[in-house]
């Protein structure tokens, strides 16, 4: 079993480089293989969920092929199987994207229910109400969720509820429709504009992604692209809070600043210097950390996937703070672990009351999620002593080497698979 071992209270300093977005990826991935010709996609990031969703992808009949460790190719033509079976997709929740993208060019497909990180109900109602707009009969049966059509034709589609997923899933579903296809109230997060541009450089017709009114006019075929995902901006706002936790300074680059607004702007509140760059954001934190009050949102506003980092943080602030979770009703399952470490949080439904504290105490603790084992190390970071973290197949699906990057900023972090690389970790940093 392997784990993280962490020595605390080292400020951060240096330059760390951002991959590709998990979750713009995802999109994309799904999304090729909507053509028959190959597309080359760059900048994916070698995370355990890329790759899971590259496996289920070539088991359709797809043809994959890894070009490099963060480019590879697709070519849709030689799919067969338009079913996605449990064993290959529970790890993540995308596997749903392939329901959009097998029905839109096929008109059937079968793909189990999705599974990922339990932070919350996370219901596919608006997926389907979608998709029956567009002419599909969509029913659940033995955990698979159904989707067929003899058509499928352009509709209006109004969503109860602000949704990334549903939002690329009937994207995807009315590439290839005959007719326009309007989704209003869509998200607007960075990815959902990824995912659309990629179509686009394919041949799709989309306007609008990034706005709340997305038009997709159907196209009859999609061409062959080369295309270069995204940065991560959860990855890069783990480094940016991980800066100010530590009293480091830290240039975080190859970044979109823009998408990092409503993370600097909370930062800022706290008292982090923030220098914006064309590509990158330098971070300053040189004071005492002040409180705050953070809500999450759907973009524009705080991402609810920063919302444990941003509460390990908040821990460590002057006063007391307020984190009030508005997208997922589970998400504060860690502050166990973090109570483990003195936090003092008090949670209340949807909210989170942070007293800070001085410091954190090392402990071993364990990631019950993706963003909740980056919460934990970023805890560790700041800790006085030693921090173990277990269950590191959950930080793995979103973070790539991440200790490796710790370590170039000069965090004190080591990945160990035995008591005896334990030890000889704490001998090292102790001498």
């Amino acid at each position: 079993m392997e784990q993280l071992i962490i020595r605390g209270k080292k400020p951060l300093t240096g330059e760390v480089y951002i991959n590709g977005a998990k979750n713009a990826a995802l999109g994309v991935l799904a999304a090729a293989i909507l053509s028959d010709e190959d597309c080359i996609i760059e900048n994916i990031p070698n995370v355990n969920d890329i790759n899971v969703l590259l496996q289920a992808i070539s088991k359709t009949g797809a043809k994959v092929e890894k070009m490099k460790n963060h480019k590879v190719k697709i070519n849709g033509k030689g799919v067969s199987s338009f079913s996605i079976d449990y064993e290959s997709i529970k790890k993540i929740r995308a596997s749903y994207y392939l329901l959009g993208a097998l029905l839109g060019k096929y008109k059937k497909a079968e793909v189990a229910l999705p599974g990922g990180c339990n932070i919350g109900n996370r219901p596919i109602d608006q997926h389907i109400k979608g998709f029956e707009a567009l002419g599909a009969t969509v029913k659940v049966e033995h955990g698979m969720i159904i989707a067929e059509a003899k058509e499928l034709k352009g509709a209006n589609i109004y969503l109860d509820v602000v949704s990334v997923g549903a939002t690329i899933n009937i994207m995807l579903a009315a590439i290839l429709a005959n007719g326009t296809t309007i989704i209003e109230n869509s998200a607007k997060e960075p990815h959902i504009v990824d995912v659309a541009n990629f179509l686009n450089s394919m041949g799709a017709d989309i306007k609008g992604a990034g706005t709340d009114v997305i038009k997709i006019n159907g196209v009859e075929k999609l061409h062959k692209t080369e295309y270069m995902i995204i940065p991560d901006q959860i990855e890069a706002g783990t480094f940016m809070l991980a800066a100010a936790i530590t009293g480091g300074d830290v240039t975080v680059k190859s970044i979109i600043p823009k998408h990092m607004e409503a993370i600097s702007a909370k930062l800022q509140e706290m008292g982090v210097t923030i220098e914006e760059q064309d590509e990158a954001i330098r971070v300053i934190a040189k004071e005492p950390l002040k409180s705050t009050h953070v809500k999450t949102l759907p973009y524009p506003g705080f991402p609810t996937d920063m919302q444990p980092q941003m509460t390990a943080v908040l821990c460590t602030a002057n006063g007391t703070s307020v984190m009030t979770e508005s997208i997922f009703e589970n998400r504060f399952r860690y502050i166990d672990e973090l109570s483990r470490m003195g936090a003092n949080v008090k949670v209340e439904g949807n909210t989170a009351i942070i007293d800070g504290i001085n410091s954190y105490s090392g402990a071993e603790v364990s990631a019950p999620d993706l963003r909740a084992g980056a919460a934990l190390i970023l805890a560790g970071l700041a800790a006085d002593g030693i921090t173990i973290i277990n269950q590191l197949e959950y930080i793995d699906r979103g973070y790539e080497n991440i200790e490796d990057k710790f370590i170039a900023i000069g965090a004190d972090i080591a990945r160990v698979s035995n008591e005896k690389e334990i030890k000889k970790f704490k001998l090292k940093t102790c001498s």
